[in-house]
C-alpha cells in the first residue's frame, strides 16, 4: 500500500465539528464501540495490513471533500466515476474496504439505520492505529455520509510523491495544516509498505551517471532493487515504509528517514528541508512528542469538511447511495 507522503491535503471545507459529539450513539446505538472494536480486533489479528490499509483510506477520504465516506462508492450507470476509480485510488487495500463493510453489516443488525459509513471509518481507524501501538485520541461522531463521489475532484485534493517540499507545504497551509502538523501525519508511514511502482524512478535509472539516487541508502536501495526485480509483471509488488517495524506503530520512520532509508522522494526531503528536519529529529528522539501531535492532528483531521444534517445521509450500504443517484 502506498502512502504517498501521506497525502493529507484537503478541500476547503468547512467545519461542522460543533455538531459532532463523543457519545452520540450513546442512546440510539449503544454497542457502538464495542461492535466496532471487535470487529477491528478479528480483522487485524488476522490480516495485519489492516491498520495501514484503513488508515491510508481514512486519509484519501478526508482529503476529497472532506470525511464523508465517498471513497468507499461504488462507480454505477448513475454514476460511473466514483472516487474509489481514481489513478491515486487503485491501490487502495481490499481488507480497508472490507474490515469498514463487516463493521457495517454488524452495525444494520444491531441498529438499522442509525451508523453512518464515515463514523465506521473514522472510529474504526482510530482502534486500529491504538491496537498496533499507536496513540489514543478521541472521535467525535455524528457525520453523515456524502450524497457525491466524484473521481475528477481526487487529483485536485491529494498530494503525489512526485511534490517537493513547496507544494506539500502550501498545500497543507491552504487546508489550515501547519508544518508540523504535516510532518507528524506523514509518520503514519510507520506502518504499511509502499508498491514499487512509486519508487522506482529512485532506484533504477535514477541519472545518467547513476543507477540509484544517491540520496537512498546504498544497502536499502539494494534490496528495493531485487524485491522490485518484476514490478512491471506484478504490479502488487512493494517493500515494506518502515524496515525497522513495519507491522508497529512507532517513531522508528523518522529514524529511517535521518539514515536515507525511507522509499519516497518525499520522505527524503523531510530530512533535508530546513523546515522539516527538525521536527523529524525530534520525533526520532522523543516518541511522546510524535505521538502526541499525531493524535491532535488525527482529531483536527477527522473533522475537517464532515456533513451533517440534512447536507448527508446515512447509507444502508457503504458502496452505494441510498437512491443510487448522486445528487
Amino acid at each position: 500500500m502506498t502512502y504517498p507522503i501521506l497525502f493529507l491535503l484537503f478541500l476547503s471545507i468547512p467545519l461542522s465539528s460543533a455538531e459532532l459529539t463523543f457519545d452520540y450513539y450513546k442512546a440510539t446505538c449503544p454497542d457502538f464501540e464495542k461492535i466496532v472494536s471487535e470487529n477491528v480486533f478479528l480483522k487485524q489479528s488476522t490480516i495485519p495490513a489492516t491498520a495501514p490499509g484503513l488508515l491510508r483510506m481514512f486519509f484519501h477520504d478526508c482529503i476529497t471533500d472532506g470525511c464523508d465516506a465517498s471513497i468507499l462508492v461504488s462507480s454505477s450507470a448513475f454514476n460511473p466515476h466514483a472516487e474509489r476509480d481514481a489513478d491515486l485510488n487503485l491501490s487502495l487495500s481490499g481488507d480497508a474496504f472490507d474490515i469498514v463493510f463487516r463493521i457495517k453489516n454488524a452495525l444494520e443488525l444491531a441498529c438499522p439505520g442509525i451508523v453512518s459509513c464515515s463514523d465506521i471509518v473514522a472510529q474504526a481507524t482510530r482502534d486500529l492505529v491504538k491496537m498496533v501501538g499507536g496513540p489514543y485520541y478521541k472521535v467525535k461522531l455524528g457525520r453523515k455520509d456524502s450524497k457525491v463521489s466524484d473521481a475528477t475532484r481526487v487529483d485536485a485534493s491529494l498530494p503525489n510523491p512526485k511534490m517537493d517540499m513547496d507544494q506539500i507545504i502550501n498545500r497543507f497551509a491552504d487546508k489550515n495544516l501547519t508544518v508540523r502538523e504535516m510532518v507528524a501525519l506523514t509518520g503514519a508511514h510507520t506502518i504499511g509498505f509502499t508498491h514499487c511502482k512509486e519508487f522506482v524512478d529512485r532506484i533504477y535509472n535514477f541519472s545518467p551517471t547513476s543507477q540509484v539516487d544517491p540520496t537512498l541508502h546504498p544497502k536499502l536501495a539494494e534490496g528495493l532493487r531485487k524485491v522490485c526485480a518484476n514490478y512491471t509483471v506484478d504490479p502488487s509488488m512493494a517493500a515494506f515504509n518502515d524496515v525497522r517495524s513495519p507491522s508497529t506503530f512507532d517513531n522508528a520512520f523518522f529514524k529511517n528517514v535521518l539514515k536515507g532509508l525511507g522509499l519516497l522522494k518525499t520522505d527524503y526531503l523531510l530530512s533535508a528541508d530546513p523546515r522539516t528536519r527538525p521536527i523529524v529529529e525530534e520525533y526520532a528522539r522523543d516518541q511522546q512528542a510524535f505521538f502526541l501531535d499525531f493524535a491532535r492532528a488525527m482529531e483536527k483531521v477527522s473533522v475537517m469538511g464532515v456533513k451533517t444534517g440534512d447536507k448527508g445521509e446515512v447509507r444502508n450500504r457503504c458502496d452505494r447511495f441510498n437512491n443510487n443517484i448522486p445528487e
